[in-house]
């Protein structure tokens, strides 16, 4: 049975998308957390070698974010203005895009690996087992391109459930094969950490498969014909013009990363350290955010379409209370209990007392992330992507870097982490402000 997502509890419909989602978060988090653990074993120049090679990968991701949002947001105002034919078009249109991208991801791919690898200062070992990792890796992001499009589709439609199920079945497969492949376990060849990309691309095509069989049954929320799977490049271009600020936030988020890291390295090993964990630990207590931000983002894209904007405010405003409490309750629970949580990653002693400063510093701010994510996503939804961009580069780059230099300057650790917190409270507060502008219910797309 179909929801209908424009009528009835508004709470219930944030719940009934919002929890598949969060639970889609962890497994993916969870499908390379696998990865990574298999890997470990064979050494650090494996680890190595996986971990600069995801510099690269991530602009395969960096690009799928962007057609991700570009189709949720067609697809779910077309759903409330019940458009089916154009939710088929779109879904379409984003798996071109996939193609297109796929190809030029793995030509890059291919021909530059090595040379990317050792311009990051990758020694050859670590460029010999880095290589053929990335070329496989690149080589089968069709894979990536095609199930974020299904999914993005799918969620568009207020379907969470099927994306889930594909992600479970896909980690599951991704636990069996990664043993197999890595270390050639029964008639499997012993692959190294090739065998980890052979893994992930393989389960990731299965799953592909799967979301294929049930957009194109006739029993889902839409049905994919094949006679219909010609270009458009109108569609396209209004995916790309939606998509295309959802992935420069996600360049400008890794490119603060990058700053603020070399920001932390200034004060030595020991504070990389703490601040990885606390990121880590950050990072968990954000799933629910992530999960409400997405459903968020399907709701007022399929009101705006139905032509209830006030609905799709008041559906925001509901969930990203939601949002604030859930993650102020764990931000309350890393003050309590910081020590034993940075103890799970860590013992020394150092690293341990400023990792627990960083979580007692920065987690009365968590619900403010909170608060960021989810009108982020309810802007996205919307069709309206620059905004966020915009306050998201603001938030970065003129307020985080500034505050954690100057507060690094007058109180060291303490004021580095407490200029991160700050810009966490100014960013939430700009965002909360230009939500209640309303300009993003007027945005016309498609």
């Amino acid at each position: 049975m179909k929801r209908d997502l424009t009528s009835g509890s508004i709470t219930r419909n944030i719940w009934h998308l919002s929890i598949p989602m969060i639970i889609g978060n962890l497994l993916q988090n969870t499908f390379s957390f696998v990865d990574m653990i298999f890997v470990g074993r064979l050494g650090p120049d494996a680890i190595a070698a996986v971990a600069m090679s995801g510099i690269m990968l991530s602009m395969i991701f960096t690009v799928a974010i962007g057609i991700s949002m570009g189709t949720v947001a067609l697809v779910a105002r077309y759903t409330g203005a019940r458009k089916m034919d154009a939710i088929e078009n779109v879904t379409i249109q984003s798996l071109w895009l996939g193609i297109i991208g796929s190809l030029l991801i793995g030509w890059i791919g291919y021909y530059f690996a090595e040379a990317i690898l050792k311009l990051l200062g990758a020694s050859p070992e670590v460029v010999s087992r880095g290589v053929p990792y990335i070329r496989i890796s690149f080589f089968g992001s069709f894979t990536m391109f095609f199930s974020v499009a299904l999914g993005a589709a799918l969620r568009g439609v207020g379907d969470a459930i099927t994306p889930t199920k594909m992600l479970a079945g896909s980690t599951v497969l991704n636990i069996a094969l990664d043993p197999l492949l890595i270390f050639g376990i029964w008639r499997f060849p012993e692959l190294g950490i090739a065998g980890s990309a052979w893994a992930t691309v393989i389960t990731r095509g299965i799953g592909t498969l799967y979301l294929f069989r049930k957009c194109s049954n006739g029993r889902g929320f839409f049905t994919l014909r094949l006679r219909h799977a010609q270009f458009d490049w109108l569609t396209m271009k209004a995916i790309l013009k939606i998509g295309v600020f959802g992935s420069v936030q996600a360049i400008l988020r890794n490119l603060s990363g990058v700053v603020l890291m070399r920001i932390v390295a200034i004060y030595g090993t020991t504070t990389v350290a703490a601040y990885g964990i606390g990121m880590r630990l950050q990072f968990m207590i954000m799933m629910p955010g992530f999960g409400i931000g997405n459903a968020v983002a399907t709701l007022v894209g399929q009101n705006l379409g139905a032509g209830k904007p006030d609905r799709a405010e008041r559906t925001a405003k509901i969930a990203t209370g939601w949002g604030w409490l859930i993650m102020t309750v764990g931000g309350i629970g890393y003050i309590l209990f910081a020590e034993p949580l940075i103890r799970i990653f860590n013992t020394d002693p150092e690293v341990v007392r400023q990792g627990m400063l960083y979580l007692r510093v920065t987690a009365g701010a968590i619900g403010l992330i909170g608060i960021s994510i989810i009108l982020s996503r309810a802007f996205n939804g919307a069709g309206d992507t620059l905004s966020p961009m915009t306050i998201t580069g603001i938030a970065l780059f003129l307020l985080r870097i500034p505050l954690a230099l100057g507060g690094a300057r007058l109180w060291h650790v303490f004021g580095l982490f407490l200029g991160i917190a700050g810009s966490t409270f100014l960013q939430a507060m700009i965002m909360i402000f230009w939500f209640h502008k309303g300009h993003w219910k007027h945005k016309e797309i498609g």
